[in-house]
């Protein structure tokens, strides 16, 4: 059987600390998007797996538990089939993305910043949870 029809996309999600927003993303991506896609994301830093983002995604059932935060691989960056950056900061620091690369920019706010009772912080994780799967599915249907 001949390999090369078996090779997927390579698909990279990039955030600024690697720690929510594009974990939420990779964890969708696992779920909906590995039939098309070889799937990663990183970060310009590394803040490790923020806590409320695995809460969130365990509520929905997707576990990103294994998951880890990273710096960006340039090899597989340079490599990628198609690069979403979550955040401006992303956006601005990331290395260029080479122009064969096809990149999608979602500016979402960063849950971890939110203040106020545990309740509300929550409730800005589940928001930024929705809109990336909603996201995540509209990839998977233009794949």
């Amino acid at each position: 059987m001949d390999k090369t029809t078996d090779v997927k996309k390579k698909l990279y999600f990039l955030c600024t600390g690697n720690s929510c927003r594009s974990q939420i993303a990779e964890g969708y991506g696992h779920e909906y998007l590995t039939d098309q896609f070889e799937v990663r994301s990183a970060g310009v830093e590394t803040h490790g797996l923020n806590p409320r983002a695995v809460k969130v995604m365990a509520e929905d059932g997707v576990d990103i538990t294994s998951q880890t935060s990273d710096l960006i691989d340039p090899d597989y960056f340079n490599d990628a089939d198609l690069i979403i950056t979550l955040c401006g900061d992303a956006l601005d620091k990331c290395p260029v993305i080479p122009a064969h690369i096809r990149h999608e920019h979602w500016d979402l706010e960063d849950p971890a910043k939110a203040t106020g009772t545990e309740e509300e912080i929550i409730a800005e994780f589940r928001k930024t949870r929705e809109i990336i799967k909603d996201k995540i599915k509209a990839v998977a249907n233009k794949a």
